[in-house]
């Protein structure tokens, strides 16, 4: 399962929040038993989910998208051409790598080429 770099900070965030904060439970009135085990929960839970994300591997990156050497491409009539790449940015974080793309043309109204990396 790989986990998101941002989800992957929040986690380790809300762990420490919850890990500091347990002694400040203790510290504001003479704890009572309910008070000390709900604290001391509330450290482990932190600690539990600031351990779960140190382990969480980075070393599975999202897969990338490579094109080289490719061929001719010809668009007429409102069509695209791509001798390239079409990435969304919404379609991940993966490197996008376009190397001696063919050439691209396009004729005609509302028509596109691309010979390189095309983001749109």
């Amino acid at each position: 399962m790989s986990v998101s770099r941002s989800r992957k900070i929040t986690v380790m965030v809300v762990a420490a929040v919850l890990t500091v904060s347990t002694p400040f439970f203790w510290l504001l009135d003479n704890p009572d038993t309910g008070q000390l085990v709900a604290a001391s929960v509330q450290g482990a839970t932190g600690i539990a989910a600031l351990v779960w994300a140190l382990m969480q591997s980075s070393a599975n990156p999202q897969p990338g998208v490579a094109v080289v050497d490719t061929g001719k491409a010809k668009a007429t009539g409102g069509g695209q051409a791509s001798t390239g790449v079409r990435h969304p940015q919404d379609a991940g974080s993966g490197p996008v790598q376009a190397e001696r793309t063919g050439d691209a043309t396009a004729d005609g109204p509302d028509s596109s080429a691309n010979t390189g990396i095309d983001f749109s």
